[in-house]
């Protein structure tokens, strides 16, 4: 099983006034297996760590390491990381005007798997897995991303995830912008990738509470102000539920129902 060694991780994002110290020291392991709720309020820097560990340019790693058994992640590329088995579903996905779904999909599958997969096989694979989601079929040959509503790009990041079958992924605040119809879906989504592949390990960035009701996490963490603050079981995204992030921010900010940015 992979492990994922986040350790004393410092990282910059360069602004107009120059470098701005976002992440703060951050430990974290993640062993396969383990599903790890990342919470906290906005601004705190949990897509921060999620896009410095998946290789964002925008993001500087000033110290600190990221291990994915033991191989040192900062010195691979975007690419080399995917290969490793990292995969990051994004909270605002792209559009890529141009691209079709299932030229993209098999593109990204071949490069990850070393070798194109079978036509056959691969099709039936697609298929199954865009049924899954309640995905409808004409969406493989439409651009990616290029006018699909917040569910729907959603639904295609789940689907990468099945279909690029990572060791470790990180779901970055993959509820936001989802009514309950798509939480449901995309929750599904997760945990059925989950079930076939119990190997795996996720990091489930979030803001609120409400995906944990479908994706229950092995351990909650807080994020406030670039680090972890505390950590617990899933009786901690419960307090969190009911107190907020006040104790953490000083200011009343819930973990409740809703989506977060």
């Amino acid at each position: 099983m992979a492990i994922l060694e986040i350790k004393d991780l410092h990282v910059s994002v360069a602004t107009d006034e120059g470098p701005e110290p976002i992440l703060n020291g951050v430990d974290l392991t993640v062993k396969g297996g383990e599903t790890h709720a990342i919470m906290g309020p906005n601004g705190s820097g949990k897509s921060t760590l999620a896009y410095s560990v998946a290789g964002h340019p925008k993001y500087e790693v000033t110290s600190g390491e990221v291990l994915l058994d033991g191989e040192n992640v900062l010195e691979m590329g975007v690419d080399e990381r995917a290969r490793a088995g990292l995969f990051l579903a994004m909270q605002y996905p792209v559009e890529v005007p141009g691209v079709s779904m299932s030229n993209f999909l098999r593109t990204a599958a071949t490069a990850v798997r070393g070798q194109a997969p079978a036509v056959r096989h691969w099709v039936k694979e697609v298929k199954q897995a865009m049924a899954d989601l309640e995905i409808d079929p004409a969406f493989a040959e439409r651009s990616v991303n290029e006018g699909f509503s917040g569910g729907e790009k959603k639904r295609h990041e789940i689907l990468q995830l099945a279909l690029l079958k990572p060791q470790m992924a990180i779901l970055d605040e993959t509820d936001s912008g989802l009514d309950v119809d798509a939480l449901r879906v995309v929750s599904d989504g997760v945990n059925r990738y989950k079930g076939a592949n119990p190997e795996i390990g996720i990091m489930l960035i979030t803001h609120y509470t409400r995906i944990l009701k479908h994706i229950t996490p092995d351990f909650v963490h807080v994020f406030s102000r670039g680090r972890i603050v505390e950590s617990g079981g899933p009786e901690l995204a419960e307090r969190l539920e009911e107190e907020g992030y006040v104790r953490f921010t000083g200011k009343q900010e819930p973990a409740g129902a809703g989506a977060g940015n």
